[in-house]
């Protein structure tokens, strides 16, 4: 007679190595201090010293920010792809990938419609009929632009930016592309996986690299790539 079997029971006997390391991180990039209606009236009076608390000066950062996107991409030769519904961004960043060169740099600009949280004007009156403005925060589809690169220590990575005020961004990465990149720099041979390890000289070694990459690490990747690219 056949006892049933788990699928840990199978998996069990064909284990190589086990190994514990960050998969993808997809991480929000912000300003606190910006994320509420009252924190965007004291950017307006004391970051841009104007009198009138409203959205329509936050216009011209937002059309700066588009303009010096445009500009960076024909100064270094990037490619700006508009994202059509249903096209998996993985996908077309392969595509650049396999035609990539470089030990690090920008593969291209994506640019996509989405939701997402702003800010806008609306008129109110008070006790008197006297009309004046009033900030809320909702949501609307603005322009998000990618910037699809490779880092010599993270490899692919992308930067998402949304165009509207609070100009919050996402960064996207991969831990074990950090991992592999640190291995073979080490010298410590294996066989990579597209999202992993299938084998390694040396597990503890590995398994060692693996617990270095952390918050500082991560937060100086962000930092190097924000001195490169445009952003708000």
């Amino acid at each position: 007679m056949t006892l049933p079997r788990t699928v840990a029971d199978v998996l069990s006997e064909h284990v190589v190595f086990e190994l514990e390391c960050i998969d993808r991180l997809y991480l929000n990039v912000y300003v606190p201090q910006l994320q509420h209606p009252r924190a965007l009236v004291g950017y307006v009076h004391h970051q841009l010293g104007l009198p009138v608390a409203s959205t329509v000066p936050l216009g011209r950062i937002s059309d700066a920010f588009t303009t010096a996107i445009h500009d960076f991409a024909r100064r270094h030769g990037v490619a700006v792809v508009d994202f059509v519904k249903g096209q998996r961004k993985d996908d077309v960043m392969h595509e650049y990938l396999a035609r990539f060169e470089g030990e690090e740099g920008v593969l291209f600009i994506g640019r996509a419609q989405e939701k997402t949280g702003v800010f806008r004007t609306e008129k109110r009156r008070d006790s008197e009929g006297a009309s004046y403005p009033w900030i809320v925060r909702t949501t609307a589809m603005v322009n998000h632009w990618y910037f699809y690169c490779v880092d010599a220590d993270f490899g692919p990575f992308f930067l998402k930016f949304s165009s509207y005020f609070p100009y919050n961004a996402k960064l996207c990465l991969n831990g074990h592309e950090w991992a592999q990149r640190q291995a073979a720099h080490a010298g410590i041979g294996f066989t990579a996986l597209d999202n992993g390890f299938a084998a390694t000289d040396d597990p503890a070694a590995l398994q060692v690299i693996c617990d270095q990459l952390g918050p500082e690490r991560i937060d100086a990747l962000l930092r190097k790539w924000l001195a490169r690219l445009p952003h708000p």
